[in-house]
């Protein structure tokens, strides 16, 4: 059977591929993150009072955009993020949902919000984008085919983590 008939790639796995290969395999495996970690909820908070009278947040088959408007006649998403420390992965995020919007015969263009630091970063597909992202989803597929999760690699982003307890307890 086909991978992507047991597993949705969707903009939380090309997040964490690029911050944690162990989280995305946890992630992929439905096992969730600690609900109350103080980070989760500081960003549930952000998300949703900044942007309120742009913010019109839409599902589109295994995408969530946070906002999506428009400039003339372009089509704009938005993704909200609490701080620019995962500018990368933040990015690849976003530039996964233009190719699945691309994919429906949905031109657009996004940006990356960051509220707290009053920042916007424009984000746009080109050929070394969807290069990345081919690979991103391909490595995403194969940590999801593996038995067991990656072995715990120690990174800056552990400390404040909320599957800190999967890795390290």
């Amino acid at each position: 059977m086909p991978v992507d008939n047991i597993l949705q790639i969707n903009g939380t796995l090309i997040w964490y591929y690029y911050i944690c290969k162990r989280e995305v395999w946890l992630i992929s495996h439905a096992i969730e993150a600690d609900q109350g970690n103080e980070l989760l909820e500081i960003g549930r908070i952000i998300h949703e009072s900044t942007y309120k009278r742009s913010r019109k947040e839409i599902s589109i088959g295994n995408i969530k955009v946070d906002m999506i408007g428009k400039q003339g006649e372009k089509i704009v998403i938005g993704e909200i993020k609490k701080t620019s420390r995962f500018t990368d992965s933040a990015r690849m995020q976003l530039a996964f949902y233009l190719l699945e919007l691309e994919n429906r015969g949905i031109e657009a263009i996004g940006y990356l919000n960051f509220p707290k630091e009053k920042k916007k970063l424009k984000v746009g597909l080109d050929k070394e984008t969807r290069r990345e992202l081919e690979e991103a989803v391909e490595g995403i597929r194969e940590i999801y085919l593996l038995k067991k999760p990656p072995v715990p690699v120690k990174n800056k982003y552990c400390r404040k983590c909320a599957y800190q307890e999967f890795c390290w307890a």
